[in-house]
């Protein structure tokens, strides 16, 4: 991929961090209740533009920097207030069961005035993308190629795959330890 495009850089970074505040701010202001501003993360990669994630204490959210390049306004003004509708959707429900893209979800990005989109369906054949290595593995009928997660099930024998056409276990290749 020799036109690969260039992630945002620190002008951008600042702008969609205020555009993450301003959105706290606004659903502060709408709920009459303060949420602190999450920590910024540009180190996200592959095909998704944001993502908000939790560990029980700390709460941050993720763009990919790569993605926000190419198509900046959109994501401005649609993955910021989604990803920020979940990180409120987080703070006022915990762990409960609440889907992901559901009701409560809405109501938020109806506060920030954003429409509830749930995918970043756009070209991204110029944007980085996450590859994983695949390991070799045949049946009587024809070669596979498992990902590293079943390779490793195989391998602690947690995993077990069969051929869909032949029905036989797969079996590791040559080169595969």
């Amino acid at each position: 991929m020799s036109n690969t495009i260039e992630p945002i850089g620190a002008s951008q970074r600042r702008e969609v961090e205020a555009a993450t505040a301003d959105c706290v701010a606004r659903i502060s202001r709408a709920l009459e209740r303060d949420f602190p501003v999450p920590p910024v993360r540009f180190d996200l990669r592959g095909r998704s533009a944001g993502m908000f994630r939790s560990d029980g204490q700390r709460h941050w959210i993720r763009y990919n920097p790569w993605i926000f390049a190419k198509y900046y306004r959109d994501n401005l003004e649609g993955t910021v207030p989604h990803e920020v509708a979940h990180y409120i959707v987080h703070l006022l429900y915990g762990r409960r069961r609440v889907a992901p893209h559901g009701r409560e979800w809405r109501a938020v990005m109806d506060l920030l005035g954003a429409p509830p989109e749930v995918t970043f369906d756009r070209d991204l054949s110029d944007i980085p993308q996450r590859r994983q290595r695949t390991h070799s593995y045949h049946c009587a009928c024809r070669e596979h190629a498992l990902s590293t997660t079943r390779h490793n099930r195989v391998r602690r024998g947690s995993g077990r795959y069969l051929c869909r056409a032949c029905g036989e276990a797969l079996r590791p290749g040559s080169g595969v330890d």
